[in-house]
């Protein structure tokens, strides 16, 4: 799943493109990709002929085009292999390509949404009165968001029983932060993935937080994280803070920071990176609960 950095990187793009607008036609090209709008795709795209965009927006992992003159937003899901992208009227239809949105100025090109997994999707949703899609109002906030709440994050994090890495992964808790993210900041704070939240101090997640804003504004800057040509920006360009990653994907390779093989270790159906010396493992790691009638 793209993470902050990558869904920051096509919003910006959107907004650039897209924002100001007005909707001429919405061509639905396969069903799957609005099945997150219930009324279908014949409502949808009705919906949004004529409708005027307003700048495109975005909260941890969500991003939402706005509709300028109602309380109306297009929530934008990339699910696996999303692609929003602006291309010029004649450019061929992509092969996954899933719905298209053209406007009242041809110069402006069309929104296109590809998809090959068909895991994404668009969708119409009534907003709050903060702006946010109804759908997505229990989001927290994410670290890079100015109102973020440092002091209420930490005190949640002593609240909860969990570990350090799973906190991090909760969107009603933080948002934007994914697994990539999570290892490289973790790596970068010399925590290991399973570390009781109850055992951070206040400066110790003021540092956590720290370097996931210092990964996540490189990301941003690297134009996100691109393992293969399905996380690219509205140009269709992939990014390349890949190349600059410290720990996630490095199995077996040494430590930037101190030599040692990097290890993975499967993790909730993913897989946390770490360097076995530099991150610890704490005395009172989590184990597995028994199964009944085990011993």
């Amino acid at each position: 799943m793209p993470e902050l950095p990558e869904v920051e990187v096509v919003r910006r793009g959107v907004e650039r493109w897209a924002a100001g607008r007005t909707i001429a036609s919405v061509d639905v090209l396969h069903p799957r990709a609005v099945r997150r709008h219930t009324a279908g795709a014949q409502d949808f795209a009705a919906r949004l002929r004529g409708q005027r965009l307003g700048p495109a927006l975005r909260r941890g992992k969500y991003l939402w085009l706005p509709l300028a003159d109602e309380a109306h937003a297009v929530l934008v899901h990339l699910g696996m292999s999303g692609q929003l992208l602006i291309q010029p009227v004649a450019t061929p239809d992509e092969r996954h390509l899933r719905v298209r949105i053209t406007f009242d100025d041809a110069e402006a090109g069309e929104l296109r949404f590809v998809d090959q997994r068909t895991f994404g999707g668009l969708s119409l949703h009534p907003c709050t009165a903060d702006g946010l899609p109804e759908v997505i109002a229990h989001i927290a906030r994410d670290p890079l968001d100015p109102e973020f709440d440092q002091a209420a994050f930490h005190t949640a994090l002593r609240r909860r029983r969990t570990t350090i890495k799973r906190a991090l992964l909760d969107q009603s808790l933080i948002s934007g932060v994914g697994n990539i993210y999570a290892d490289e900041a973790l790596w970068r704070s010399r925590l290991h993935y399973d570390r009781p939240t109850g055992t951070l101090t206040r400066p110790r997640t003021a540092e956590l937080l720290g370097h996931i804003r210092d990964v996540m504004t490189a990301a941003l800057h690297a134009g996100g994280t691109s393992f293969d040509s399905l996380y690219v920006n509205v140009n269709g360009e992939s990014g390349y803070f890949e190349r600059s990653l410290d720990a996630y994907g490095r199995e077996d390779e040494p430590c930037r920071r101190c030599g040692t093989a990097m290890r993975r270790r499967p993790w909730m159906n993913r897989s946390s990176y770490f360097c076995p010396r530099c991150q610890r493992p704490p005395r009172t790691a989590t184990t597995p609960p028994l199964t009944p009638g085990r011993t």
